[in-house]
């Protein structure tokens, strides 16, 4: 399986070196694209085309301001799937951390592609039962009728101590839904087997590479933004010592990395493009 990793958008917050600790000046919208033997495979797909331009969306770029993405088409996940030499209709399926408006804005990009998601994140988004959600979740992003199929409980032995939902419809046995409440109620990482090594897209579990280290630390600014952000706290708190956990005790056997932070980004798209 070749995996890529891309950048579905740049977002450049007001703020930013408060927020990023005066370190890197932006975040992204890490996403991956897997070369399997079900065809392309998308975990998150960013803002779309559509998010871009389209009159529609407004409520979108409306509700983006305060990360000030940069508005480059370029970025999206349809035109990086075609610079790389494949047809968007080559995307048979997209694994989804999450329904936010920055994960899930490339749907409708691939109209023909089936769409995995945690069905307890997907009654979130169309219920949208507080003020928060109705700003995360957009319906106009999956207006098209997405081909749903959604995953209601874990199945099979338990991954390096993690629920997980194994057996993905369709998919190969290298990728699995670990579940990871509370940035929103029904929130998962992405488990990818490379063979000799796993990749877990934590999404937005947490968002600074440095929650990760041994010392745990992240900007205060960058914590308080986590926090207004969440719907389960305290489910979050104990998911990203969990993670944190993984990270330190499986260092040789488990790369953990989060959807926005570019240091990451850069380092696993580097080996990616090297071939490695």
């Amino acid at each position: 399986m070749r995996i890529h990793h891309l950048n579905g958008a740049t977002l450049c917050p007001w703020g930013r070196k408060l927020v990023l600790g005066g370190g890197d000046n932006h975040l992204v919208c890490h996403c991956l694209l897997l070369e399997t033997n079900a065809g392309l495979v998308l975990v998150d797909t960013a803002l779309g085309l559509e998010d871009h331009h389209a009159s529609s969306r407004q409520g979108v770029r409306d509700n983006m301001r305060s990360v000030r993405p940069i508005w480059d088409p370029a970025e999206t996940m349809a035109r990086q799937v075609e610079r790389l030499g494949f047809r968007r209709d080559d995307v048979r399926h997209i694994v989804l951390t999450h329904l936010d408006l920055d994960h899930a804005g490339g749907l409708a990009d691939f109209p023909k592609a089936r769409v995995h998601v945690y069905a307890t994140e997907h009654v979130a988004a169309m219920e949208k039962r507080s003020f928060l959600e109705r700003m995360r979740y957009q319906d106009v992003q999956w207006a098209h009728g997405p081909d749903w199929k959604l995953y209601d409980s874990t199945r099979g032995e338990r991954w390096f101590g993690f629920d997980c939902v194994r057996e993905l419809e369709g998919l190969p046995p290298e990728i699995l839904l670990v579940p990871l409440a509370g940035h929103t109620r029904g929130h998962c990482g992405v488990a990818v087997n490379r063979g000799d090594t796993w990749l877990l897209h934590a999404g937005d579990a947490y968002f600074f590479r440095g929650e990760m280290e041994e010392s745990a630390h992240c900007p205060v600014s960058l914590r308080l933004y986590q926090s207004f952000l969440q719907m389960k706290g305290r489910e979050r708190h104990e998911n990203r010592k969990r993670l944190h956990e993984l990270a330190r005790t499986q260092a040789g056997k488990v790369r953990v990395f989060c959807a926005h932070d570019s240091k990451d980004w850069r380092e696993l798209a580097a080996i990616s493009s090297s071939g490695a």
